[in-house]
């Protein structure tokens, strides 16, 4: 019999019952974080050696085919959501965790945010490429490789959905959110290459290494809610 004081971790933190689609999801995780490292090293490889520059100027030249005023205040607004307003976004999904009782979830999603902005400024200070000559405004004053707003809009938007689905029964949620996460960091990325401050390798540099940081997060996360859901119902059967 429990304690009537005894204090519990709040429901919400253990995961799912039905639970395969997660088991699957924190396997798919750690097989991309694996993966992800190989990747990385071969396209940094790839970028120093100069192989990339083809690859980079014809996106660059077919995106820019698409050029209009209004795709360009579109596109401005959308990169916003990569950096700027995802600071305000990152502070309310925070709030709103400690309201409802995901603390752990909270504090997951501060560490990888904090880890990502480590992980962005190292990586650009160890590739030293400089910025494309943008299409519209000035270039940033940072480095190139790989693009922060990339690998930034990665770690919120892939870990925000992670977490969520580690938490909630309903598929058809996990679903939804699974595939806003994926069309917000998809078009973010775009964004930085149809405004010309990024080579689309940059971009793709910022998504696998956002993809190794927040594979591995979303495994210690699910290995974490496994472990609470294991001592909430000890304390139930106590």
């Amino acid at each position: 019999m429990n304690e009537p004081n005894q204090q519990q971790l709040p429901e919400p933190e253990a995961a799912p019952q039905s639970a395969k689609l997660i088991e699957g999801l924190a396997l798919a995780g750690l097989v991309a974080a694996l993966l992800s490292l190989f990747l990385f090293a071969r396209l940094a490889s790839e970028m120093r050696e100069g192989e990339t520059a083809s690859f980079d100027n014809a996106v660059r030249g077919w995106v820019h085919q698409f050029a209009s005023p209004g795709m360009t205040q579109a596109m401005k607004f959308v990169s916003l959501l990569g950096y700027d307003i995802l600071l305000a976004e990152l502070v309310i999904a925070i709030l709103i965790f400690l309201r409802i009782g995901w603390r752990r979830a909270a504090i997951w999603l501060s560490v990888t945010m904090a880890g990502s902005v480590l992980l962005d400024v190292t990586l650009k200070q160890v590739f030293h490429r400089h910025r494309p000559v943008p299409y519209f405004g000035d270039a940033p004053h940072s480095y190139s490789f790989p693009s922060g707003h990339a690998l930034s809009s990665f770690c919120f938007y892939g870990v925000l959905a992670g977490l969520i689905a580690d938490r909630v029964e309903r598929l058809g949620v996990r679903i939804v959110v699974g595939v806003l996460a994926a069309v917000l960091v998809l078009a973010i990325g775009i964004s930085r290459i149809y405004l010309g401050v990024h080579y689309p390798s940059d971009v793709v540099a910022g998504y696998i290494a956002a993809a190794m940081w927040v594979g591995t997060m979303l495994v210690i996360d699910h290995v974490g809610t496994r472990a609470v859901k294991h001592v909430i119902r000890r304390r139930k059967r106590s």
